[in-house]
């Protein structure tokens, strides 16, 4: 219903979809500025950082456009309105996704997806089989990992009923940290973010393999290719708290 709503103003609906393309694009500008005055940032040249950047904002795009709307399940919380998606045959999480589903936001999966393109096009990688695969499997598992981390975010607005913004640290600032090279950030929090919150999976991790750049913190060969059990293992974690929420749910008796 709000696909058909948003296509049925082509025109605003293009407008919206290429600033959302064009305000994310900044971020990247912002990075390039850097590239004027230095050769490398942490190691990696512009092209390396354009693969990060593009991995991670594919990755986070393609979650933010089917499940950014679970961010306003707060307010349906206050106000009492979850009780009207109780009712319906229809799973809650499925309706809370679809609630103002913003089409637009496919600009952002879009710039990822040709900034990535412009990246992979300069930079001399070894495309063994493995790589290949690699890929691919690295945007999936990522949007699945981000897609766990808003589903949890949602879990929690239940008992919080105003924690969106905490959500969006996770995710918005989630995807923003992924951008640049694990080699400029402290250990402890490359530490953090592989085994607390596991977002070195989304990108770090398997570009790292695919770019053919050592582990900072010299963890096993095999953890690189770990991303599709970690998205399974974040997805089954995220589902669990959902259904806890939901029970926790209690109506404000209007």
């Amino acid at each position: 219903m709000w696909v058909r709503a948003t296509l049925t103003y082509r025109t605003s609906f293009l407008m919206m979809a290429v600033g959302n393309l064009v305000t994310t694009l900044l971020d990247f500008a912002a990075i390039a500025i850097m590239f004027m005055h230095v050769d490398e940032l942490g190691g990696f040249s512009l092209a390396e950082v354009a693969f990060l950047y593009g991995t991670s904002c594919t990755a986070f795009g393609l979650a933010d456009l089917l499940l950014g709307s679970l961010s306003s399940i707060g307010s349906r919380v206050r106000d009492g309105t979850v009780d009207t998606l109780l009712v319906r045959p229809v799973p809650v999480l499925v309706q809370a996704a679809a609630d103002r589903f913003a089409l637009r936001r496919i600009g952002r999966m879009l710039q990822g997806l040709l900034l990535l393109g412009w990246a992979l096009s300069g930079l001399d990688i070894d495309w063994t089989p493995v790589n290949v695969l690699l890929v691919p499997v690295m945007l999936l598992s990522g949007a699945a990992i981000f897609a766990a981390v808003y589903v949890l975010g949602g879990a929690f607005q239940f008992w919080a009923q105003d924690a969106a913004e905490v959500q969006s640290a996770f995710t918005y600032g989630g995807t923003t940290l992924l951008q640049y090279p694990p080699t400029i950030f402290a250990e402890d929090l490359l530490r953090g973010v592989t085994f607390v919150v596991p977002l070195a999976f989304v990108n770090w991790l398997p570009a790292l393999r695919v770019l053919g750049r050592d582990d900072p913190l010299g963890l096993p060969g095999w953890v690189d290719f770990a991303s599709p059990a970690v998205a399974v293992a974040c997805c089954a974690v995220a589902g669990l708290a959902w259904r806890a929420g939901l029970r926790g749910y209690q109506s404000t008796g209007s």
